[in-house]
């Protein structure tokens, strides 16, 4: 699987695929950070934000650059399973890729701060919850992406419509008053919770609400790519 998981990768890079949403990233990061500058945690959560549907893209276009043919060489080479989390797993590793230049960015940039308060986190700190907040933000971005892979959706158009519609419906369900806030994975909740302190316990609810909302999708993803296999 690791081999497989290499190949697609590869496959990613040497067609050039993997320059489109590099780019749109650092376009979505420069008008980020070009209003002024923020304290590290809260340039994040909203980095975070912005970066969901750029993450989620990325996974789409991962998963769709191999041919059919080769999709299905792959399924009978390792079993089903394994062919679909070596995808996964690809577009995690593209995903990070993307995570670190989100991290780097603002201070080549002069996005950040350095604290100016005595209440105000330290560098570390700040970096430390902006990783993490990225972190919560890429598994639901791959699970979209992965749902609106060609192999599920079956058509490009169907497949935009899916990362349209699914990154629309995180951000308004995320909204402050929300009526169903859990049937989207926590990117602004998270966002407004490095705004202030963030108690061990909001942290927690964040991390378990993120990774389940994942596991959900993905599992649909699961299922959907079996029965079309």
């Amino acid at each position: 699987m690791t081999a497989l998981v290499r190949f697609r990768l590869a496959g990613f890079l040497r067609t050039g695929r993997a320059l489109a949403p590099v780019l749109a990233g650092l376009l979505t990061l420069g008008i980020l950070y070009g209003g002024g500058r923020a304290q590290p945690a809260e340039a994040y959560g909203v980095s975070a934000v912005v970066l969901f549907p750029v993450l989620a893209w990325q996974t789409k276009i991962l998963l769709d650059v191999e041919p059919d043919v080769q999709r299905r060489l792959a399924l009978v080479a390792v079993g089903p399973a394994r062919e679909q989390v070596a995808g996964l797993v690809a577009a995690v590793v593209a995903g990070l890729g993307l995570v670190a230049v989100a991290l780097v960015f603002p201070w080549l940039v002069g996005g950040v701060a350095a604290p100016s308060l005595p209440g105000d986190r330290s560098v570390s700190t700040g970096v430390t919850l902006g990783l993490w907040a990225h972190l919560l933000a890429l598994p639901a971005a791959v699970a979209l992406g992965a749902l609106a892979s060609r192999v599920v959706t079956r058509s490009a158009g169907y497949g935009v419509t899916v990362l349209t519609v699914g990154t629309v419906g995180v951000l308004v369900l995320g909204l402050s008053g929300s009526v169903a806030p859990w049937l989207a994975p926590p990117l602004l909740p998270t966002a407004r919770a490095l705004v202030g302190p963030l108690p061990g316990s909001t942290a927690l609810l964040l991390t378990v609400w993120a990774l389940a909302w994942a596991a959900v999708a993905l599992t649909g993803y699961a299922r959907a790519r079996t029965r079309r296999a």
